[in-house]
């Protein structure tokens, strides 16, 4: 019997990640400092926080509904475009798994689907372009991949977890088309891009935890 995600099990994931993103502030502030505008990770922990401050009130949803909640804190707490993409992203993941209440595999890649489509959509950004795509993008590829090969779902996840991580170090060779890295002189190749980093954090962590899940 495989997994069943509750938005408890969401909430703990969420608590989880925002511990990391909290902690590694230097390290991410400086490689934005490379690259961007240097506030992606004040405005990630901002919406991380604000996250964690629902938790209660997330955990009493269905994951839908906590879904839904959580677009909408991202999008009105997240300053600059990643609250746009952050909040529309988990808005269309709520609208792909709607009246559940919790979700099994083949529902939690629905709506991770829906989510990275969306991203695509409202960033105009494609996987190269050196954004938070290139982490959750093969992510979403591997996971859909594991369901059709009816891949056995812990090995499945440390792959999803590592599409993830590997999209994010590609990023390191990439040339940004986007944002302030594009106007640089190298568009910001031989630097990773923050947001696949702390998207692919995000990926790992809730990998890590449906994991530990599967082994209970």
């Amino acid at each position: 019997m495989g997994f069943l995600l509750t938005s408890g099990d969401y909430v703990a994931y969420l608590e989880r990640t925002a511990r990391r993103i909290a902690e590694n502030g230097d390290y991410i502030s400086g490689l934005d400092a490379a690259t961007g505008d240097g506030d992606h990770w004040a405005n990630m922990n901002l919406g991380f926080e604000n996250l964690v401050a629902v938790g209660d009130e997330l955990r009493a949803m269905p994951i839908d509904a906590a879904f839904r909640k959580i677009g909408m804190l991202m999008m009105s707490k997240i300053g600059g475009s990643s609250g746009i993409l952050y909040g529309g992203g988990y808005m269309a993941a709520s609208k792909a798994c709607a009246g559940k209440a919790a979700l099994d595999a083949a529902g939690l890649c629905d709506a991770l689907e829906a989510m990275v489509k969306d991203m695509m959509n409202r960033g105009q950004a494609e996987p190269g372009m050196k954004t938070m795509i290139d982490a959750l993008y093969p992510a979403v590829q591997r996971f859909r991949q594991g369901l059709r090969d009816g891949e056995d779902e812990r090995a499945m996840l440390t792959a999803v977890k590592r599409a993830a991580l590997d999209g994010a170090e590609a990023t390191r060779d990439m040339a940004a088309v986007k944002g302030r890295a594009s106007y640089q002189t190298n568009r910001g190749v031989g630097h990773l891009d923050p947001g696949a980093v702390t998207k692919s954090w995000q990926i790992e962590g809730l990998c890590d935890l449906l994991i530990e899940k599967t082994g209970e």
